[in-house]
Parts: structure tokens; C-alpha cells; sequence
């Protein structure tokens, strides 16, 4: 369970590390959120940062990040339940922020490892989901075993002990 220490990034069973470090050299959106590699921040405070996907699912399609390093969502435990739920309202604002009003059309979440290609805990805000292309449409598909919508992710959280 959640040591409360500062570890770097590994892989292992849900819940097993808090996995959070103020920031980690080798991590691209840690260097994304320091101003080292150039990307506009949509939002940047202490808890939360937000910034467009390199490669887009989806017309609107953004990544809400924590500020400090935290490892996947694999790596989560029942105390990150208010992080988690803060990306998400993050999310929700910034696509407001964006006209995006038909949060029916809307995918939240998150690829499960080993299917994320950074460990850093970042949440997918995809909208509309309706124009996403066929091969979007794959990589985020709904009730797959490598990709997890946040309120999965929440359940699962909130089960644990």
C-alpha cells in the first residue's frame, strides 16, 4: 500500500507506491510542466497541469496531468481518489473553456499499463468522440484491457481496502 515516500517510477500492482516525486529528469511532461520542452500550458497550478496531445484522438483532445510526477495509474491507491477526481473536473473545465458543451460526446481516461507510453498519470480528454478516426477510436476504445475510463479507474479505487 501507500508508503507516503518519494519513489521513482516503476511498474507494479495497483496501489502499491504513491509513486509521487517532485519531478523526474527522464519524464517528457514533467519537462513539459518546467517549461523544458515547449508546449502551451492550458492550465498550470500546484496540483494540476493541462496541454494538448502531440497526437490528437479527437478534434479537442487534452492531457491533464499532476504538476509533480505521479506514476501510472496502476500505481494508485484509494488516497489518490481526490487527484484523480480533480483531473477529470480539470478536463471538464478546459473543454469549456473550449465550447465543448456536449459532455455526452466526451471520453475520459487513461491507458493501462503496460499500454502508456509515458508513466507519468495523465488522463486523455477526447471530445467529440463521434469524428475520432477509426484508429483513435481503437487505441481509445471503451472496455478494452488496455485503456480505462476514469469512473473505471474511481471504482476501482474507492474498492480498495
Amino acid at each position: 500500500m501507500a508508503t507516503g515516500e518519494n519513489k521513482p517510477t516503476t511498474e507494479g500492482e495497483i496501489g502499491q507506491s504513491d509513486q509521487i516525486v517532485e519531478y523526474d529528469k527522464k519524464c517528457v511532461f514533467c519537462k513539459i510542466i518546467n517549461g523544458e520542452i515547449v508546449s502551451e500550458l492550458l492550465h498550470n497550478d500546484e496540483e494540476i497541469s493541462c496541454f494538448r496531445d502531440i497526437h490528437p484522438g479527437a478534434p479537442h483532445h487534452y492531457l491533464v496531468v499532476p504538476t509533480k510526477h505521479v506514476g501510472n495509474c496502476k500505481s494508485l491507491g484509494k488516497e489518490h481518489v481526490p487527484l484523480v477526481e480533480k483531473m477529470v473536473e480539470m478536463g471538464k473545465e478546459i473543454l469549456q473553456k473550449n465550447n465543448v458543451t456536449d459532455f455526452s460526446d466526451v471520453r475520459f481516461g487513461f491507458h493501462w499499463p503496460p499500454f502508456c507510453s509515458v508513466t507519468h498519470l495523465h488522463l486523455h480528454v477526447l471530445a467529440p468522440t463521434s469524428q475520432m478516426g477509426f484508429f483513435s477510436r481503437f487505441i481509445y476504445r471503451l472496455n478494452s484491457y488496455w485503456f480505462i475510463t476514469a469512473d473505471q479507474l474511481l471504482q476501482r479505487l474507492n474498492s480498495m481496502s
